[in-house]
């Protein structure tokens, strides 16, 4: 009996993912430049061949990569935007926010390390402005919610918060076991979340 379009949908999204998720691992243990395709294709346990049926390349696979990055950022700042209280929305955002870099550390610095690219890596920048871009959207909806709080200068205490919130981030990716997820949570929420 052959299979119905949505098993098919089914499997290919399985074989797709299968791909990103090797050439995560190689791009974070190797390196994104040091990493060629057939060792993503070795590490996925497929052919070459089928590799190119799903992505373009090596590009081809980062780009899907940071587009998915970023549908997941936005999807956390929409949910949390759904929510009524101000103060709600940006436990959510908080909570969303370390609770995603704590189970995965490596991921988060890979982000990180792309986000920072220099201009000169023609390759990579791209990427990198993408990244900076889309969290200089984020960052905008973020201060209508201090607005919405009514704190004064909403911009200012929004960008305390990210920055706040980024190195906490950055210390947990760095620190995974030894870093007081709960008691740090309750400080921020605390501290930003009356």
């Amino acid at each position: 009996m052959p299979r119905t379009p949505s098993e098919n949908e089914r499997i290919r999204q399985i074989a797709k993912d299968k791909i990103l998720e090797a050439a995560m691992d190689l791009f974070i243990h190797q390196g994104y430049h040091a990493t060629s395709i057939s060792d993503v294709a070795k590490q996925a346990g497929i052919s070459k061949g089928l590799l190119y049926n799903y992505f373009s390349g090596k590009e081809g696979l980062l780009a899907t990569m940071v587009e998915e990055r970023i549908a997941g950022v936005a999807e956390v700042i929409e949910n949390a935007a759904s929510l009524q209280a101000p103060a709600d929305q940006l436990k959510f955002i908080l909570e969303q926010a370390i609770d995603n870099v704590y189970q995965q550390p490596e991921v988060f610095r890979f982000y990180l390390h792309l986000q920072t690219q220099p201009e000169a890596d023609q390759e990579l920048f791209p990427y990198s402005k993408r990244l900076v871009e889309e969290a200089a959207r984020q960052f905008e909806i973020q201060c209508r919610i201090f607005e919405g709080l009514g704190v004064p200068e909403p911009r200012k205490r929004s960008l305390y918060f990210s920055s706040t919130l980024q190195g906490i981030m950055l210390m947990i990716s760095t620190y995974p076991q030894h870093f007081p997820i709960d008691e740090v949570k309750e400080q921020m929420l605390k501290e930003f979340c009356p």
